[in-house]
């Protein structure tokens, strides 16, 4: 259920809301809540989208029926693959990153359970696509995979978010994404499957590189030499 602690807002208090969202997440982007919260009230017509194109496919209507949650009681097996598969590498991600999947903030501002549930998925998977996408977590990492989230759900807060991350770029930093990483990102986000109608706990077992070929996921380019950040 993600029923528990949602918020009902008007017009108005969505704009407010959001608004100072965005103040907030520019001033401290590591805020999670407040980018969470701006990623809410200004994407209902996004997640909207997507729940029908989930409803459209065997996979995602498979994923909005069971509801899995990315969380540590739910995931923890895959510490436990062999090392060539999906789960291992995603095991590998969290753990060399000291994350945890239960780390993520709650949705308060979707009108639905339903699209609550949609909201909290596409926050949830995100680790998925850095595994798969083979992206750090530094600016430069998370700035090209919100270029791929949105090419994927056109959600407004994974604009800003590029828009505010490059903007923290050093000169260095600029050229390299905008040379290598953003033209990557482009292609990768339109010529990849859907990845919110795949159920990613149901490939677990699959191996890394084979789920790559199925989805069409091309890693990221390697960082050219000599390059440090």
């Amino acid at each position: 259920m993600i029923e528990s602690g949602r918020i009902r807002l008007n017009g108005w208090q969505q704009v407010a809301v959001a608004l100072g969202s965005a103040v907030g997440a520019l001033l401290d982007p590591r805020r999670a809540d407040l980018i969470a919260a701006l990623g809410e009230t200004t994407g209902k017509p996004a997640f909207e989208r997507v729940l029908q194109r989930m409803k459209s496919s065997p996979e995602g209507r498979a994923v909005l029926l069971e509801r899995p949650r990315v969380i540590s009681s739910k995931v923890g097996h895959a510490w436990d693959l062999p090392e060539n598969t999906f789960g291992a590498a995603y095991a590998k991600f969290m753990g060399s990153r000291n994350f945890s999947p239960d780390d993520r903030p709650p949705v308060r501002f979707m009108d639905t359970e339903e699209l609550a549930y949609v909201a909290m998925r596409a926050r949830e998977v995100h680790d998925f696509w850095h595994t798969l996408f083979g992206l750090p977590t530094n600016l430069i990492g998370e700035s090209a995979l919100k270029v791929i989230e949105f090419k994927q759900m056109y959600l407004p807060m994974c604009l800003l978010s590029v828009i505010g991350g490059t903007a923290r770029f050093s000169e260095k930093q600029r050229k390299l994404f905008y040379e290598h990483y953003f033209p990557w990102a482009i292609r990768a986000g339109m010529q990849c499957t859907d990845l919110m109608c795949v159920y990613y706990e149901q490939h677990f077992h699959e191996d890394l590189e084979d789920v790559r070929r199925k989805w069409g996921i091309v890693p990221a380019p390697e960082v050219p030499k000599p390059q440090i950040f």
